[in-house]
């Protein structure tokens, strides 16, 4: 009863936090908020939970990455792939190598395998904290995009850096050979394992849907069973089991343009996805505030560890740490920057917009998250001989007071480098959605045609197919003049036609992107467009649904 009094609990502290984020204006970042409200549950009431890190992870980051992988723009990522990999890869073992010898010159009572073991928890980037700081600001598309494919797979690069870090502290040696081929194992096997396990789920579901009929219920429930069972398999295996959560979402998501679902389930599906997200993301946070009390508690026992007796001693290493990483992120962004400029144009900043301030915004934009914590938890607290982890008190409590710095600085830095900054729609991306929505139209306008010329027999066709023929040539003309309509049917023969024309533009919209003449993200868009429309069709008396 404790367990669910907590949870409940947790859920409140949702919606309370939102709704002080709300009365603030956004002046204050919502994590932020978060944080403190989890600290004030955790110090004012006895309702509190130890944060196991493999039950977090495993509660946490598999929705989380399969609904990021599903949802990210897969053409800027093909675009930006150097750029990218550059970030999450090269990034990752250079701040590990660079912030880990800092740390040990800092602190010399920390062993240097500890300070590479910190260093790798420190390394990887929360793209929901940072879109949670950026919420109401008009942040440039393609850094936003840059920032999530980053954090998409960084925590993959970190947490096996992590692994050896803590197998060198934990056994004096670390099989350089073992490791490499234990690197491309965990990120190759992790793909291939979420690929493999989205295409057999979805083979069976498609398999099972045409014996028996299509559950919406059933199918969402499918939906949010995938993640886990990727990620289970990947772990299992021995792979990346969060590289295979991502891959997971990524196949979902290509799967998912087929149209093969009924509308209902994906308009259902959608919506308990963008909820369980909320909820998750905000959960996360409460809970790094509510643990935030305890770690405090052991800063008297840090200070001792690193050889100090002042408590400024803390503030010092949390500041060069940040500062470290900071110039780190900085100068690697610039370089990076300027070997692989992001591609095709989808920047999403205008030309006026300096580079410095581009590199700023993607320097400050990599705020450190609840998974950086869950890291830092994750260190052992005994050696194989059962002497205590050195230093981990101490390394705990960086880590957490990293986070709460970088969150803090992000919720300053980023509104004052993006102030007075118009981000219109990049033309070509709206010059390709016209089109696109132009031909599905259009091939609405066919089907209509031709039934028409095929239904003879019925002498209401010809003109119930030129009203909603009219609806549909005002909605392309609207569309040519760059505006949007909506639309009702009423009549029995009317909603027939309506849907045969819906149905013609989502095939249109899934031959698109078959042909790859659009990019997944805008055909999921259009998609959700058309099964809006159709569930929106009203029900003449004594007819059923769909």
């Amino acid at each position: 009863m404790t367990d669910i009094r907590y949870i409940l609990v947790l859920l409140a502290g949702v919606v309370l936090t939102n709704w002080m984020g709300r009365v603030l204006g956004d002046r204050v970042a919502l994590p932020l908020i978060q944080v403190a409200v989890g600290a004030a549950i955790g110090s004012v009431t006895s309702l509190s939970a130890p944060l196991k890190p493999d039950q977090f992870f495993l509660i946490f980051l598999p929705p989380l990455l399969f609904f990021d992988g599903w949802r990210v723009s897969k053409t800027d990522l093909a675009a930006n792939a150097p750029l990218i990999l550059s970030m999450a890869l090269g990034l990752v073992v250079v701040t590990v190598g660079c912030v880990g010898l800092m740390l040990h010159w800092l602190i010399p009572a920390m062993p240097l395998a500890v300070c590479f073991a910190l260093a790798a928890v420190l390394s990887p980037t929360d793209v929901v904290a940072a879109g949670a700081v950026a919420r109401h600001i008009p942040i440039p598309r393609g850094v936003l995009r840059l920032l999530e494919g980053e954090a998409l797979f960084n925590d993959a690069a970190a947490l096996i850096c992590l692994r050896l870090a803590i197998a060198a502290v934990v056994t004096g040696t670390v099989p350089v050979l073992d490791s490499l081929a234990a690197f491309v194992w965990a990120a190759g096997g992790g793909i291939a394992i979420g690929i493999a396990f989205s295409w057999m789920v979805a083979t069976a579901k498609a398999f099972m849907v045409r014996r028996v009929g299509e559950d919406t219920s059933g199918q969402i429930l499918i939906s949010l069973l995938i993640p886990y069972g990727a990620y289970l398999l990947a772990e299992a295996a021995g792979s990346s089991a969060v590289l295979a959560a991502v891959a997971a979402g990524m196949m979902m998501s290509r799967i998912e343009v087929s149209g093969r679902a009924l509308p209902l389930t994906r308009l259902r599906r959608g919506a308990v996805w963008e909820t369980l997200q909320f909820t998750l993301n905000c959960v996360m946070f409460l809970l790094l505030g509510e643990q935030m009390p305890g770690i405090l508690s052991g800063a008297a026992r840090s200070i001792a560890e690193g050889g100090h007796h002042a408590v400024a001693w803390l503030g010092l290493y949390v500041a060069a740490t940040v500062l470290a990483l900071a110039a780190l992120r900085f100068a690697w962004v610039l370089a990076a920057l300027c070997c692989w400029p992001a591609g095709r144009g989808q920047s999403g900043a205008p030309r006026a917009f300096p580079r410095w301030r581009l590199v700023a915004v993607m320097a400050f934009g990599g705020v450190r998250g609840a998974v950086t914590l869950a890291a830092a938890l994750s260190l052992p607290l005994v050696l194989t001989g059962g002497m205590p982890f050195p230093a981990r008190d101490l390394a705990v409590f960086i880590a957490a007071a990293v986070i709460l710095v970088s969150l803090a600085l992000a919720n300053v830095a980023l509104p004052i480098l993006l102030r007075g900054i118009d981000l219109p729609l990049d033309p070509a991306d709206a010059a390709q959605e016209r089109e696109a929505r132009a031909e599905a139209l259009q091939a609405a306008l066919d089907a209509l045609a031709e039934t028409v010329e095929t239904q003879t027999a019925d002498a209401d066709a010809p003109t119930v197919a030129a009203v909603v023929a009219d609806h549909y040539r005002h909605r392309l003309d609207q569309l040519q003049a760059e505006g949007v309509d909506g639309g009702t049917a009423a009549w029995p023969e009317e909603r027939r036609m309506h849907l045969l024309a819906i149905q013609a533009e989502r095939r249109s919209i899934v031959g698109l992107v078959q042909r790859r003449r659009i990019p997944i993200d805008l055909a999921h868009k259009l998609l959700r467009e058309t099964d809006a429309e159709e569930v929106a069709l009203p029900v003449a008396p004594g007819m059923g649904e769909g």
